[in-house]
Protein backbone atom coordinates (compact mmCIF):
# COMPACT_ATOMS: atom_id res chain seq x y z
CA UNK A 1 0.00 0.00 0.00
CA UNK A 2 1.16 3.76 -1.07
CA UNK A 3 1.06 6.13 1.83
CA UNK A 4 -1.28 8.56 1.45
CA UNK A 5 -0.63 11.11 4.06
CA UNK A 6 2.31 14.15 4.44
CA UNK A 7 2.16 15.11 7.51
CA UNK A 8 1.76 13.37 11.28
CA UNK A 9 0.74 15.58 14.14
CA UNK A 10 -0.42 14.51 17.87
CA UNK A 11 -3.11 16.87 19.76
CA UNK A 12 -4.57 16.52 23.00
CA UNK A 13 -8.63 16.25 22.75
CA UNK A 14 -10.94 13.81 24.76
CA UNK A 15 -9.07 13.45 27.51
CA UNK A 16 -6.62 12.12 25.99
CA UNK A 17 -3.97 11.84 23.11
CA UNK A 18 -4.71 11.19 19.73
CA UNK A 19 -2.30 10.86 15.98
CA UNK A 20 -3.63 12.87 13.18
CA UNK A 21 -1.87 12.11 9.62
CA UNK A 22 -3.11 15.44 7.61
CA UNK A 23 -4.96 16.53 10.49
CA UNK A 24 -7.27 13.60 10.54
CA UNK A 25 -7.07 11.56 13.51
CA UNK A 26 -6.41 7.72 12.96
CA UNK A 27 -8.69 4.73 14.29
CA UNK A 28 -7.85 1.17 15.45
CA UNK A 29 -8.23 -1.28 13.59
CA UNK A 30 -11.26 -2.05 15.18
CA UNK A 31 -12.56 1.39 13.87
CA UNK A 32 -12.49 2.59 17.51
CA UNK A 33 -11.16 6.07 17.97
CA UNK A 34 -7.43 5.72 19.20
CA UNK A 35 -7.14 7.76 22.01
CA UNK A 36 -3.82 7.59 24.09
CA UNK A 37 -3.36 8.16 27.74
CA UNK A 38 0.14 9.96 27.35
CA UNK A 39 1.61 12.20 24.85
CA UNK A 40 5.03 9.80 24.84
CA UNK A 41 2.63 7.47 23.88
CA UNK A 42 0.99 8.87 21.00
CA UNK A 43 4.47 10.17 19.78
CA UNK A 44 5.48 6.31 19.35
CA UNK A 45 2.76 5.98 17.26
CA UNK A 46 3.29 8.77 15.52
CA UNK A 47 6.98 8.56 14.54
CA UNK A 48 5.81 4.76 13.21
CA UNK A 49 4.08 6.86 10.71
CA UNK A 50 6.58 9.69 10.04
CA UNK A 51 8.77 6.99 9.61
CA UNK A 52 6.90 5.19 6.70
CA UNK A 53 8.72 5.43 2.90
CA UNK A 54 6.43 6.04 -0.09
CA UNK A 55 5.48 2.37 0.78
CA UNK A 56 4.07 1.45 3.62
CA UNK A 57 5.54 -1.46 6.11
CA UNK A 58 2.57 -2.75 8.46
CA UNK A 59 5.22 -4.95 10.33
CA UNK A 60 6.54 -1.41 11.49
CA UNK A 61 3.71 -0.78 13.25
CA UNK A 62 4.60 -2.58 16.43
CA UNK A 63 3.47 0.40 18.64
CA UNK A 64 0.38 0.90 16.85
CA UNK A 65 -0.60 -2.67 17.22
CA UNK A 66 -0.15 -2.58 20.70
CA UNK A 67 -1.93 0.52 21.02
CA UNK A 68 -5.16 -1.20 18.92
CA UNK A 69 -4.87 -4.07 21.34
CA UNK A 70 -5.27 -2.14 24.38
CA UNK A 71 -8.28 -0.28 22.95
CA UNK A 72 -10.03 -3.01 20.55
CA UNK A 73 -9.30 -6.38 23.10
CA UNK A 74 -8.09 -5.23 25.82
CA UNK A 75 -10.82 -2.58 27.30
CA UNK A 76 -13.85 -4.83 26.92
CA UNK A 77 -12.47 -7.65 28.27
CA UNK A 78 -10.14 -7.04 31.24
CA UNK A 79 -10.71 -9.97 33.48
CA UNK A 80 -10.12 -12.30 30.66
CA UNK A 81 -6.71 -10.75 29.61
CA UNK A 82 -5.45 -10.36 33.33
CA UNK A 83 -6.41 -13.69 33.43
CA UNK A 84 -4.50 -14.67 30.62
CA UNK A 85 -1.12 -12.87 32.40
CA UNK A 86 -1.82 -14.91 35.33
CA UNK A 87 -1.35 -17.56 33.78
CA UNK A 88 2.25 -17.23 33.23
CA UNK A 89 2.31 -17.00 36.72
CA UNK A 90 1.06 -20.27 37.33
CA UNK A 91 3.86 -21.76 35.42
CA UNK A 92 6.14 -18.94 35.44
CA UNK A 93 9.93 -20.07 33.67
CA UNK A 94 12.07 -18.63 36.52
CA UNK A 95 10.27 -20.85 39.22
CA UNK A 96 11.15 -24.36 37.20
CA UNK A 97 14.66 -25.15 37.41
CA UNK A 98 17.21 -27.78 37.03
CA UNK A 99 18.10 -30.45 39.07
CA UNK A 100 20.91 -28.52 41.94
CA UNK A 101 24.02 -30.95 40.86
CA UNK A 102 23.62 -29.85 37.59
CA UNK A 103 25.76 -26.74 36.18
CA UNK A 104 22.35 -24.96 34.60
CA UNK A 105 20.80 -25.15 38.36
CA UNK A 106 23.79 -22.52 39.59
CA UNK A 107 23.40 -20.03 36.11
CA UNK A 108 19.28 -19.93 37.45
CA UNK A 109 20.06 -19.30 40.88
CA UNK A 110 22.54 -16.80 40.15
CA UNK A 111 20.36 -14.44 37.79
CA UNK A 112 16.49 -16.13 38.61
CA UNK A 113 16.60 -16.12 42.25
CA UNK A 114 17.04 -12.55 42.62
CA UNK A 115 14.27 -11.75 40.10
CA UNK A 116 11.65 -14.10 42.38
CA UNK A 117 13.11 -13.20 45.22
CA UNK A 118 12.10 -8.98 44.44
CA UNK A 119 8.60 -9.93 42.90
CA UNK A 120 8.10 -11.67 46.47
CA UNK A 121 9.28 -8.91 48.26
CA UNK A 122 7.51 -6.53 45.79
CA UNK A 123 4.39 -7.97 46.35
CA UNK A 124 3.72 -9.57 49.44
CA UNK A 125 4.23 -12.88 47.98
CA UNK A 126 5.52 -16.45 47.77
CA UNK A 127 5.76 -18.24 44.79
CA UNK A 128 6.79 -22.01 44.78
CA UNK A 129 9.53 -23.29 43.58
CA UNK A 130 10.11 -26.75 41.20
CA UNK A 131 13.01 -28.92 39.84
CA UNK A 132 12.38 -30.65 36.62
CA UNK A 133 8.90 -29.27 34.10
CA UNK A 134 6.44 -31.44 36.68
CA UNK A 135 3.91 -28.65 37.27
CA UNK A 136 3.63 -27.15 41.36
CA UNK A 137 0.93 -24.87 41.80
CA UNK A 138 1.11 -21.60 43.39
CA UNK A 139 -1.08 -20.78 45.72
CA UNK A 140 -4.18 -18.75 45.54
CA UNK A 141 -3.28 -16.05 47.99
CA UNK A 142 -0.36 -15.55 45.39
CA UNK A 143 -2.51 -15.49 42.62
CA UNK A 144 -4.94 -13.34 44.53
CA UNK A 145 -2.60 -10.77 45.33
CA UNK A 146 -0.97 -10.40 41.17
CA UNK A 147 -4.56 -10.29 40.19
CA UNK A 148 -4.83 -7.42 42.56
CA UNK A 149 -1.47 -5.97 41.27
CA UNK A 150 -2.37 -6.61 37.48
CA UNK A 151 -5.83 -4.55 37.83
CA UNK A 152 -4.70 -1.82 39.02
CA UNK A 153 -2.84 -0.84 35.57
CA UNK A 154 -4.47 0.66 32.49
CA UNK A 155 -5.62 -0.99 29.24
CA UNK A 156 -2.59 0.09 27.70
CA UNK A 157 0.51 -1.43 30.06
CA UNK A 158 -1.78 -4.32 30.29
CA UNK A 159 -1.50 -4.86 26.59
CA UNK A 160 2.08 -4.27 26.79
CA UNK A 161 2.05 -6.75 29.71
CA UNK A 162 0.42 -9.30 27.46
CA UNK A 163 3.35 -8.56 24.88
CA UNK A 164 6.16 -9.14 27.92
CA UNK A 165 4.91 -12.25 29.37
CA UNK A 166 4.35 -13.70 26.31
CA UNK A 167 7.84 -13.71 24.77
CA UNK A 168 9.16 -14.38 29.04
CA UNK A 169 6.96 -16.87 29.45
CA UNK A 170 6.80 -15.30 32.27
CA UNK A 171 4.77 -12.73 34.75
CA UNK A 172 8.08 -11.93 36.95
CA UNK A 173 9.82 -10.89 34.14
CA UNK A 174 7.24 -8.25 32.91
CA UNK A 175 6.08 -6.65 36.11
CA UNK A 176 10.47 -6.20 36.72
CA UNK A 177 10.09 -4.17 33.36
CA UNK A 178 7.62 -1.70 35.23
CA UNK A 179 9.83 -1.10 37.83
CA UNK A 180 11.60 1.93 38.05
CA UNK A 181 15.01 1.82 36.28
CA UNK A 182 14.59 -1.52 35.14
CA UNK A 183 17.34 -3.03 32.84
CA UNK A 184 15.05 -4.31 29.56
CA UNK A 185 17.78 -6.62 28.03
CA UNK A 186 19.06 -7.85 31.19
CA UNK A 187 15.60 -8.90 31.45
CA UNK A 188 15.29 -10.29 28.36
CA UNK A 189 18.59 -12.50 28.51
CA UNK A 190 17.37 -13.79 32.31
CA UNK A 191 14.26 -14.84 30.22
CA UNK A 192 16.34 -16.20 27.57
CA UNK A 193 18.44 -17.59 29.57
CA UNK A 194 17.85 -21.32 28.87
CA UNK A 195 18.27 -21.21 25.27
CA UNK A 196 21.25 -18.42 25.56
CA UNK A 197 23.27 -21.84 27.96
CA UNK A 198 22.57 -24.34 24.86
CA UNK A 199 23.86 -21.74 22.42
CA UNK A 200 27.00 -21.32 25.08
CA UNK A 201 27.63 -24.95 24.83
CA UNK A 202 26.56 -26.06 21.12
CA UNK A 203 26.63 -22.85 19.82
CA UNK A 204 23.99 -20.39 17.67
CA UNK A 205 22.56 -21.31 14.21
CA UNK A 206 22.06 -18.04 12.18
CA UNK A 207 18.12 -18.69 12.49
CA UNK A 208 18.09 -19.08 16.19
CA UNK A 209 20.37 -15.68 16.42
CA UNK A 210 17.86 -13.58 13.94
CA UNK A 211 15.15 -15.57 15.97
CA UNK A 212 16.59 -14.15 19.14
CA UNK A 213 16.96 -10.55 17.87
CA UNK A 214 13.63 -10.24 16.40
CA UNK A 215 12.26 -11.61 20.28
CA UNK A 216 14.98 -8.90 21.88
CA UNK A 217 13.62 -6.12 19.67
CA UNK A 218 9.98 -6.93 20.20
CA UNK A 219 10.54 -7.18 23.87
CA UNK A 220 12.38 -3.55 23.72
CA UNK A 221 8.95 -2.06 22.33
CA UNK A 222 6.83 -3.27 24.70
CA UNK A 223 8.66 -2.16 27.19
CA UNK A 224 9.48 1.24 26.18
CA UNK A 225 5.29 1.30 25.41
CA UNK A 226 4.38 0.18 28.50
CA UNK A 227 6.67 3.28 29.77
CA UNK A 228 5.08 5.68 27.57
CA UNK A 229 1.37 4.50 28.39
CA UNK A 230 2.39 4.99 32.16
CA UNK A 231 3.73 8.38 31.81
Amino acid sequence: MKRFWKEVSVEQRDGGWQVLLDGRAIRTQGRAAQLLPTRAAAELVAAEFAAQGEEIEPKSFVHRDIADFAIDMVRPDRTGHVAKLLSYAETDTLCYRADPDEPLWKRQQDVWEPLVSACEAAHGITLERASGIIHRPQSAESLSALRQRLEEEDDFTLAALVTLASIAASLVVPLAVLEQGADVDALFAAANLEEDWQAELWGWDYEAEDARKARLEAFRQAARFAEAARG
